[in-house]
């Protein structure tokens, strides 16, 4: 008898087993994607044209976000920090550090290290200078007269009011020989210490200087520069100023400032050195020729900083 042929495997078992291993197949693939994907999406989120640096908006109150170089700081900070810079406007110099100082905006622009000192001793807050931008000249304005000789007796002359730019204001006003302060004044006179004059002072809000002089009210005022540049103010009515260069002028520096908790965040550290950026420094000194640029550090400011508001305390009596 011839042997019996060889039995062939079951063929719905076979069927069965492949469809198995095809299904296991497929699970791990899909498993694989999705932790592909998963990664990729995470990589989305935190991967950015400035690197590895997560996308950030950060508020800055300034005193005018319409200048041109404000435009290339924010397009700067986007392409090399991926930062939003949303600027704040603020027409009055009282409004910005209490916006600051209440979560209401990250950072300001539009002070200097004197003004500062004073806010922080009299409202008892902690705001801290972060980085330099420049010191800028504090010029008297005149559209009738072509020098301070030329000031009539009497004549009225507006300043601002707010206590440090109203003193600087006073001492450009004495180094013009427009009158004489007590003691030879100092960074916290007031018109209460004028001891001789040959002008009529006033002071008024500083964003009002420059429309005074513009309407005839005064014959002259002092007017700061962010306000003289609205009011596109010409330089040939300039009959005054004081020098940004002199060692004394070091407290009128420009800041950027944050609250003390956040003077070694690392994003506005870098907000603040932007401003020292080639582009922005072209457009920045084309605009203000006369302004000496300051990229000092956020230590040597803020020792600064404790120097001056010491002094504002002796001065306040506190």
């Amino acid at each position: 008898m011839s042997s019996p042929a060889p039995a062939l495997p079951d063929k719905p078992k076979r069927r069965g087993l492949l469809i198995g291993i095809v299904a296991a197949v497929v699970v791990v693939v899909v498993v694989i994607v999705a932790v592909v994907l998963g990664t990729r999406n995470d990589d989305t989120a935190t991967t950015t044209a400035a690197g590895s640096a997560p996308a950030q908006t950060v508020k800055i109150g300034v005193a005018d976000k319409s200048l041109d170089y404000w435009k290339t700081y924010v397009d700067l900070a986007k392409s090399k920090l991926n930062v939003t810079v949303d600027l704040v406007n603020f027409s009055d110099y009282s409004l910005p550090n209490p916006a600051l100082s209440q979560g209401e905006i990250d950072l300001n622009q539009f002070q200097h290290i004197q003004y500062l000192a004073n806010y922080d001793v009299t409202a008892g807050d902690d705001i801290q200078p972060i980085g330099g931008t420049a010191i800028y000249p504090l010029p008297l304005y005149s559209t009738t007269a072509k020098s301070p000789s030329e000031l009539p007796e009497g004549a009225k002359v507006a300043i601002p009011n707010d206590d440090i730019n109203q003193a600087r204001g006073l001492l450009v006003l004495q180094s013009a020989g427009l009158l004489t302060l007590k003691d030879g004044g100092n960074a916290f006179s007031s018109i209460d210490d004028i001891e001789t004059k040959k002008v009529d002072v006033t002071a008024v809000d500083a964003s009002q200087t420059a429309g005074a002089l513009q309407s005839g009210s005064v014959a002259a005022a002092i007017v700061n520069v962010n306000y003289a540049t609205s009011a596109k103010l010409p330089e040939t009515d300039i009959i005054a100023k004081d020098d940004p260069s002199d060692p004394s002028a070091a407290p009128y520096v420009n800041i950027f400032a944050a609250r003390a908790k956040d003077k070694d965040n690392e994003t506005y550290l870098k907000l603040a050195a932007l401003f020292q950026d080639p582009a922005v420094q072209t457009v920045f000194t084309k605009d203000y020729p006369n302004a000496v640029v300051s990229d000092r550090s956020a230590a040597d400011l803020q020792a600064d900083l404790a120097t001056v508001e010491a002094d504002a305390k002796a001065a306040k009596g506190k």
